[in-house]
């Protein structure tokens, strides 16, 4: 059974994904009904949207990795990646501070296996709107790591 009462899918498989030179392997993952992930990535955009930091963070398992391209850039540091929800709560707080008007328009969910694919559009205030994508891994019903791409 999965943290949301359903069971997952029967097969299992190890996944590996590139992050800089590292390589990173997330192993044993099952597959998740696309219901399910559907929901768990509109919980994450609505408590995104509404800087509830807390409410992303209850998405997360507590060693969740996050990669994204403005971390590089705000903490070069990191390369871009983040562990923990320390860090994730940190990162998200600055972002929420520094931005204010920071929000996610919704264009596409794309479910499959144990990931969703979340397609949206990056609203701020005085800037040009950013098109995004943002891949969440899940396992037994909490994200364990995203990656984050722009265009």
């Amino acid at each position: 059974m999965n943290r949301e009462g359903s069971k997952a899918q029967g097969r299992t498989k190890s996944l590996v994904f590139p992050c800089e030179l590292r390589v990173f392997v997330v192993q044993e993952i099952r597959e998740m009904e696309p219901i399910h992930l559907t929901e768990i990535a509109k919980k994450w955009l609505d408590s995104f949207n509404r800087h509830d930091v807390e409410g992303i963070l209850a998405l997360y398992s507590d060693q969740a990795e996050h990669y994204s391209p403005k971390l590089k850039v705000r903490q070069p540091g990191t390369k871009g990646l983040i562990k923990g929800k320390d860090a994730l709560r940190s990162w998200w707080k600055d972002s929420f501070d520094r931005l204010p008007s920071l929000q996610y328009e919704i264009i596409q969910l794309t479910p499959f296996d144990n990931r969703v694919f979340m397609e949206y559009l990056r609203h701020v205030e005085g800037e040009d709107y950013l098109r995004v994508g943002e891949m969440l891994i899940v396992d037994e019903g909490l994200i364990v790591a995203s990656r984050v791409y722009h265009s």
